[in-house]
């Protein structure tokens, strides 16, 4: 769950991102209170990737806004970085988009049999919940449960990942 501090930092980031034409996939403070980091994950919303141009561009404009807003009273580092394969999933999209792909979730609560952390297949979404099939059968999980969800690595996954970055640089091509 993001704290005070990270919803107000996202608060004033995630225009300028937009601006860029990027979404925030998520940003948390990490670190001790001598030096704390300042991790933003994006993505470009077409593709679902970050290249290190857009890392930069990124890293460049809210590092200037960090500048004048100076949210952190200490010292600290700032990281933008893509997603990834094996990527969070954060928003409502994420969970709509990746239904039928494997995830690794943990909860804040455990189930009736005492399991706070699960994996299986994404079945479903309705905007308060979802459902992942599980070695063990069908397992709902409400959003204000949730502590984290994320993509595993599959063969599958890997291979939707290539065909994208394929889309992407037949896209880039057209385009010069």
């Amino acid at each position: 769950m993001p704290t005070i501090q990270e919803k107000r930092i996202a608060g004033f980031i995630e225009p300028v991102l937009t601006n860029l034409g990027y979404d925030l996939v998520s940003l948390r403070i990490i670190g001790s209170q001598k030096l704390q980091t300042l991790q933003i994950m994006a993505e470009n919303p077409d593709t679902g990737t970050l290249d290190l141009d857009g890392c930069t561009e990124i890293s460049h404009a809210v590092s200037a806004l960090l500048d004048v807003e100076d949210p952190i009273q200490s010292a600290y580092q700032l990281e933008v970085s893509s997603p990834g394969i094996d990527r969070p999933l954060v928003k409502d999209r994420d969970f709509v988009k990746y239904i039928g792909y494997e995830i690794s979730v943990e909860t804040i609560d455990a189930n009736q049999d005492g399991a706070r952390k699960f994996r299986g297949r994404l079945s479903s979404f309705d905007g308060e919940s979802f459902t992942i099939i599980t070695d063990h059968g069908d397992e709902p999980i409400r959003m204000d449960n949730l502590v984290r969800a994320k993509l595993i690595l599959t063969d599958e996954l890997a291979k939707q990942a290539l065909k994208n970055s394929k889309n992407k640089n037949k896209n880039k091509e057209t385009e010069e």
